[in-house]
């Protein structure tokens, strides 16, 4: 059985110990070709694009470093040397329709890294990979990292998300219909965008097949995107089961995993949980943000501890927790804030 017939599969068998929440409807496993709505999601970045003119003085003088007879490793670290990343793509194609040259995949691969954020142009070159007959060129795990990765490099906000997730998606289809095993860095890479895409429930689908349809098992980054990701969304016990199955695996939470999970546990009115996350995030060695700890003091205030709220302040640090200049700061913002209760608690303004 394929990994494309295994994936569809599992998904509909597996059993979601964490929420029992429905198939995203917009997941279908269809035979959409791969591009087919690129030509409007990019049109006004190609248009924009094709009004850039490179400098042709500047290409003559760049290939003239190249040999009469250049192979593809000399032209692979041209390519390398330069930082403009249309000069790169006029390389590419100008020692394609050199007579006695052949690309090989490592002139293609620098080529799409190197295009980077121009995210269209890297697509019609993997396409071109895909057009050819020879199989040590055609697209790898590689060549598909290299595109995840730049796709995940185009995050600004969640509508640029949203939009560049369904081409994602049909991007790893694509691999898995290829037959191409996914590593951990595409297996992250979906988890990721899925989480700042906020459709957490694929991140969660996709977590479950890492060990049973895909054969490679999560690491900490796996781990971080999902409980960072539960949080943003208010689903505090799903993180914490998460947190307890990566600290069961040898892992220990980023400073980022702790700081939602504080964050997360306060908003949602368990102070005390978010404290002892808090404890444990300084005995692993993790450093907290500014956020994380005025909105600690700030829920506490709110349930008029403000005493406490002051008194962990001090505790903190006296411990070295958080330096004289956040203190101060967390202090105006309790003023502030609550003065009146502050006031009370014996500390004066």
């Amino acid at each position: 059985m394929n990994i494309a017939s295994k994936s569809t599969r599992y998904t509909k068998q597996i059993c979601y110990i964490y929420l029992k929440f429905p198939q995203n409807p917009n997941f279908k496993h269809t035979s959409v070709t791969f591009f087919s709505s690129y030509k409007n999601r990019f049109h006004k970045s190609n248009t924009s694009s094709s009004k850039q003119t490179l400098n042709q003085s500047q290409f003559h003088q760049t290939i003239s470093q190249l040999l009469p007879r250049f192979t593809p490793e000399d032209l692979h670290n041209l390519i390398n040397q330069q930082q403009n990343p249309l000069l790169c793509l006029q390389l590419f194609n100008w020692a394609s329709e050199q007579p006695r040259y052949k690309h090989d995949v490592s002139t293609f691969h620098i080529t799409i890294k190197k295009l980077g954020r121009k995210l269209s142009k890297a697509v019609n070159v993997y396409k071109h990979m895909r057009s050819l007959k020879d199989l040590d060129c055609r697209p790898s795990i590689r060549t598909y990292n290299l595109l995840l990765a730049a796709f995940l490099s185009r995050r600004s906000n969640t509508y640029i998300n949203y939009m560049y997730m369904d081409t994602m998606r049909m991007l790893f289809k694509q691999m898995v219909d290829d037959g191409i095993e996914p590593d951990i860095f595409a297996l992250n890479c979906m988890i990721k965008g899925y989480v700042i895409s906020l459709h957490v429930n694929d991140a969660l689908r996709l977590y479950h097949q890492m060990g049973v349809v895909y054969d490679c098992r999560p690491n900490s980054f796996t781990f971080d995107y999902l409980i960072h990701g539960l949080c943003s969304q208010g689903r505090t016990c799903n993180a914490r089961k998460i947190c307890d199955e990566m600290k069961g695996k040898g892992f220990v939470p980023s400073s980022k995993s702790y700081n939602s999970l504080v964050s997360s546990l306060v908003i949602e009115g368990e102070v005390e949980e978010g404290v002892r996350y808090l404890w444990e995030m300084v005995d692993n060695n993790r450093s907290g943000d500014y956020i994380m700890y005025r909105t600690l003091v700030d829920e506490l205030c709110k349930l008029q501890r403000s005493k406490d709220a002051v008194s962990l302040l001090k505790k903190l640090l006296e411990k070295r927790v958080v330096d004289r200049d956040m203190y101060t700061e967390l202090l105006r913002e309790l003023q502030v804030n609550h003065g009146n209760l502050y006031d009370r608690n014996g500390t004066s303004r």
